[in-house]
């Protein structure tokens, strides 16, 4: 589960970077009842998502016709530089520098070894999202790479996260859930999987991560999710043992998942 105890390494913020931010706000509200209020005159049209009033992500234009639309997942780390040089000490490539965020926080991105955007959050006014795990709210983070190896090797290095690994039936391969290090059963937040290159189109094969959002009716919300003019891939399906599942993604291409998981 993601809670909003953030320790290092927790995921603390999702922000998706659109191409059409109005139509972005219409399709979440439409699919998840979120709605949307600028972040103020100096934030470059920057906006943060509510839902039912709690802060649960943001979204913002692309800055180039070049910068994929896409959902990024922020991991919180006390010590932006630290984290940052460890990162870059792991194979990645500075994307953003580190930079102060009008005094709510610092951030930073990189590439990680395998093209996966790496974006980090150290907090100073706003530790990060205030709802999580809810209906309509993000309850998991999963990264898909072309070496799931590689990914543990780096993540585990930057962040110390702890992985258990799940065989997937019929041989479709082995899922790796993590959990910051320390922490118990209850923590794990994410997964990752290997998947080709060649099934990475959205990102030219690159890894990439999105996010997992909970939903009380899969079936309901992804039936949503195309009305409003976005794309369901897969599903909806059952996965024993986890819930009913969807892969979807946004008018503008961001991808995403739907998700009514099983109970207990």
């Amino acid at each position: 589960m993601i809670t909003t105890d953030y320790v290092i390494g927790s995921p603390c913020w999702v922000e998706l970077t659109t191409s059409d931010v109005d139509r972005a706000v219409e399709f979440y509200g439409r699919v998840f009842g979120w709605t949307a209020e600028a972040a103020g005159p100096d934030a470059g049209g920057y906006r943060k998502f509510l839902y039912e009033g709690a802060l649960i992500g943001g979204l913002g234009p692309r800055t180039d016709a070049a910068q994929p639309v896409t959902w990024s997942i922020y991991h919180n780390t006390p010590d932006l530089e630290m984290s940052f040089q460890r990162a870059r000490e792991l194979g990645a490539i500075a994307l953003v520098e580190p930079v102060d965020v009008m005094g709510l926080g610092r951030m930073a991105h990189l590439a990680d070894p395998q093209g996966g955007t790496v974006a980090l959050w150290e907090a100073g006014t706003l530790p990060g999202m205030e709802r999580t795990d809810d209906p309509n709210t993000v309850m998991w983070t999963e990264l898909w790479a072309p070496s799931a190896q590689g990914a543990k090797e780096f993540y585990g290095g930057l962040f110390g996260w702890e992985f258990n690994d799940v065989e997937l039936p019929g041989g479709q391969g082995t899922y790796s859930t993590v959990r910051p290090a320390g922490l118990g059963e209850d923590r794990y937040f994410g997964g990752i999987m290997g998947v080709a290159p060649a099934d990475l189109p959205q990102t030219q094969g690159r890894a990439d991560w999105h996010p997992v959002f909970h939903a009380a009716d899969c079936d309901r919300s992804a039936a949503e999710t195309e009305a409003a003019g976005g794309r369901v891939y897969m599903g909806p399906d059952d996965v024993p043992g986890v819930g009913r599942l969807a892969m979807c993604s946004d008018p503008s291409s961001a991808g995403f998942v739907l998700l009514a998981p099983d109970p207990g």
